[in-house]
């Protein structure tokens, strides 16, 4: 049985990562080879670097004009991506060669709150803002648009009317940490031909 490689991409301080690599590390045919990062100061370096992970510097300008993310990715196998917290869009190449293989998480309920600048605290706030009593998290795969692409699965929680933008971050992240690791192997599994 062939092992899936996952390259997981980030832009912040890596918290879904480190779950989903924490995830992976005992198992012997999903593993994650690679951690892919646009942010100089972002704290997924430190976790990449803590658990052996080669990682690799992409700034926009590098990821969109040149082919050197896939000739990476290729290098080290990877034949899933999965976004944690990454806030650029995916070049329509990267797409191409890894159809159906983008797996991204968004914190709210799509359709609901998705869509350019549409992340991190500001969708909570903008969850607050409307008086919504649940969210949860959506997993899907991502496609040339933002937060469009087909969905995996979703988790929700409730809020109370009490709740500030804060505490429906922390119940979101509740949620992420609980779930994306294992929807993410499951649908790997599932797609991948690997017996669960």
């Amino acid at each position: 049985m062939q092992v899936q490689h996952i390259a997981i991409f980030a832009s912040g301080s890596g918290s879904n990562a480190e779950k989903i690599i924490q995830h992976f590390s005992s198992q012997t045919l999903i593993k994650v080879s690679l951690v892919v990062c646009n942010r100089k100061e972002a704290g997924i370096w430190d976790i990449a670097k803590s658990h052996n992970i080669p990682s690799a510097y992409f700034p926009k300008s590098k990821l969109y004009d040149s082919n050197d993310i896939i000739k990476i990715l290729q290098a080290h196998h990877c034949n899933w991506i999965v976004l944690a917290g990454f806030l650029l869009k995916i070049p329509a190449s990267v797409l191409e060669a890894y159809p159906n293989k983008i797996i991204n998480i968004h914190p709210a309920l799509l359709p609901k709150f998705g869509g350019k600048g549409m992340y991190g605290m500001h969708v909570h706030k903008a969850v607050q803002e409307a008086g919504e009593t649940e969210t949860g998290i959506s997993i899907h795969l991502a496609n040339e648009n933002y937060d469009e692409g087909q969905m995996i699965a979703q988790h929700r929680c409730e809020l109370n009317k009490s709740d500030d933008a804060e505490d429906i971050r922390a119940k979101v992240q509740a949620l992420e940490h609980k779930f994306f690791a294992i929807e993410i192997e499951q649908y790997i599994r599932k797609n991948s031909g690997i017996e669960s």
